[in-house]
């Protein structure tokens, strides 16, 4: 089964840094001379104006792609976006994220597809993130927000992923609690019972610096 070029990103639950990783991915893949998208299909929350997970991958991409092209849906609240589109008279059609993914995906080596929440939150009335990724069929790769709770957060994704039918491409955990007790020992635990490579482990930053963090992130696995 031929896939384009490209990755997407999901996440353990929502705040567990899944555009953060994102933009990590790109600039690591930007780092091996390849030019990059950054996509953000469904943006729930905008913050001052703007969506900050649309600008924060568009600032790391290194093709400039229209806006409307790199996220199809902006919704105003930040909340479960078939909620959020319901409230502004908007049904999110996965056939338009489709086509404008395929459309960017001719002006960059790869894009960067970063998912909306959990990899089960709803998208419309029938559909959820699962869908999406099955329609847009790229390689899958899992953020694990690292606290307390991780361990089986990451196994129920895991499961529920490769029962799509998909084979993970690979994990990053993403280290979001400053104080979260035997993390080495969660890791280990993890990289024992999840099915596909750790592709990196992301110390927490007050500021972070993503340049500096993307070296963190280990694309061999992917390329």
């Amino acid at each position: 089964m031929n896939m384009c070029a490209g990755f997407f990103v999901t996440g353990t639950d929502t705040g567990v840094g899944k555009t953060f990783v994102s933009c990590l991915l790109l600039n690591a893949l930007a780092k091996q001379r390849k030019t990059v998208v950054g996509m953000k299909p469904i943006a729930a929350g905008r913050e001052n104006g703007q969506w900050m997970d649309v600008e924060l991958l568009r600032a790391a991409s290194t093709v400039d792609v229209d806006v409307k092209l790199i996220n199809p849906y902006a919704l105003d609240s930040p909340i479960a976006p078939h909620i959020a589109a319901r409230q502004q008279a908007i049904e999110i059609n996965l056939e338009k994220i489709n086509k404008a993914f395929q459309e960017i995906s001719t002006k960059a080596d790869y894009v960067v597809v970063e998912g909306v929440g959990g990899f089960l939150v709803p998208v419309n009335e029938c559909q959820d993130t699962s869908d999406l990724a099955r329609l847009l069929n790229l390689p899958i790769i899992l953020v694990v927000g690292m606290r307390l709770g991780c361990i089986n957060h990451a196994l129920l994704t895991m499961r529920v992923i490769q029962h799509t039918g998909f084979s993970p491409a690979g994990w990053v955990a993403n280290c979001i609690d400053p104080d979260f007790l035997a993390l080495d020992e969660n890791i280990v635990t993890l990289k024992q019972r999840l099915v596909c490579p750790l592709m990196g482990i992301v110390p927490f930053q007050a500021e972070p610096d993503n340049c500096g963090l993307s070296e963190l992130i280990d694309i061999s696995v992917l390329l």
